[in-house]
């Protein structure tokens, strides 16, 4: 008989029913995973309410793609080629490319046409792909997920508890943003804008780097965020709504500006945009912006070349960057457990997504969905 699978699916936009679902057979190549840990991510919010209408995204979809946990059964084929065997734990990047194409080959397999949903209508990535496509467990919001040949893994340490693992995807995401995308580094001075997971882990990830000054900014309601940010190694944090932004990080650079602006506000207009472009240094700073913003009318061109300012997005993460954020993790050296504030079973998907997207009056930083935990109450993470 056939392994019967609980999971949260997104039936309709803003829309979840725990189902049972068949497991789908394995041949010699492919694996199960039995999902510990499932992280909710600002895109996640998004897509919940406003899901993609890409033919590869249609449909009933198990959402989640921030995803650790055991080896249940895996093909021959597939343990050799990974280096795995049951019982190991592993992070799985959301990714699924062909490694053959011309990305893939210079190990950029995030821009792989194979898992690109926007540009691909059979496209394969974790947390996106409908259920009806073959393999059916295509997300971590269930008791187990379907891993092809060619998922991209990370082994855990024994050292990293699942729940830490969980915040590998957000850490990778600063590393690959802060460092090797913007190139923050020793003795930069860095203004981070949004003390979300993604702000908190580009201020880790920048403090790690050896940057002199860091600055974090954000609003009246991220007054406890502002605390941990500064237990993270935050040199000063600023409130946009009670103070005046500019002046401030202007005081606390000397009148110099900063070398770099990390833009991690998500969805907060062109404001913080301006912001940035104003306190970078007076010549050649770097402006690192996420994708949230559809249309910026007048935009300050004219200001951007005459600072020589640079702009860089930031988009995804690479396979160093996901190994990197698995070794500070397992350093100790920050207390990136705080950065997990929240846990539910996976029967209160719903919930827990609007508890993110702060449509309740609880604050969350990330959430960890446990399919360990249905039928119990979900919450605030007691430390």
């Amino acid at each position: 008989m056939a392994l019967r699978v609980r999971a949260a699916v997104r039936t309709a936009p803003g829309t979840t029913e725990l189902q049972e679902l068949d497991a789908p057979e394995l041949d010699a190549e492919s694996a199960l995973l039995k999902v510990e840990v499932a992280g909710i991510c600002g895109t996640d919010v998004k897509l919940y309410s406003n899901p993609p209408t890409s033919p590869a995204t249609r449909g009933p979809v198990i959402m989640g793609h921030e995803n650790v946990g055991v080896i249940a059964e895996a093909g021959p084929t597939f343990k050799a080629r990974h280096g795995l065997r049951e019982g190991d734990r592993v992070f799985v990047e959301h990714y699924v490319a062909c490694f053959s194409c011309e990305w893939c080959r210079i190990g950029e397999y995030r821009h792989c046409e194979a898992t690109d949903w926007r540009t691909n209508p059979d496209a394969r990535r974790f947390g996106y792909t409908s259920a009806d496509n073959p393999g059916t467990l295509w997300g971590g919001f269930a008791e187990y997920m379907f891993l092809p040949w060619n998922a991209v893994l990370h082994k855990i340490p024994d050292s990293i508890t699942p729940e830490q693992a969980g915040l590998v995807m957000p850490l990778s995401n600063g590393i690959e943003w802060a460092l090797l995308t913007a190139g923050v580094g020793y003795n930069h001075t860095v203004l981070i804008q949004g003390p979300g997971q993604q702000g908190l882990a580009q201020l880790v990830a920048a403090k790690q780097a050896g940057a002199a000054q860091i600055i974090v900014s954000g609003t009246t309601r991220d007054r406890a965020r502002f605390e941990l940010a500064k237990e993270l190694g935050a040199d000063a944090v600023v409130d946009v709504q009670t103070e005046d932004a500019r002046e401030k990080v202007m005081d606390l650079t000397g009148g110099r500006g900063v070398d770099f602006v990390l833009d991690c506000t998500s969805r907060a207009g062109t404001a913080p945009v301006l912001l940035g472009v104003d306190v970078l240094k007076r010549r050649e700073g770097t402006l690192l912006i996420q994708g949230e913003l559809a249309a910026f009318p007048d935009f300050p061109v004219k200001l951007i070349t005459e600072k020589a300012i640079t702009i860089k997005s930031a988009r995804g993460h690479s396979f160093n960057a996901c190994e990197l954020a698995v070794a500070q993790l397992a350093s100790g050296r920050y207390p990136l457990e705080k950065l997990a504030t929240h846990r539910y079973g996976i029967d209160q998907v719903d919930h827990a997504i609007r508890v993110l997207a702060g449509e309740t009056d609880e604050d969350a930083i990330h959430v960890s969905m446990m399919p360990e935990l249905i039928g119990q109450p979900g919450g605030v993470v007691q430390r």
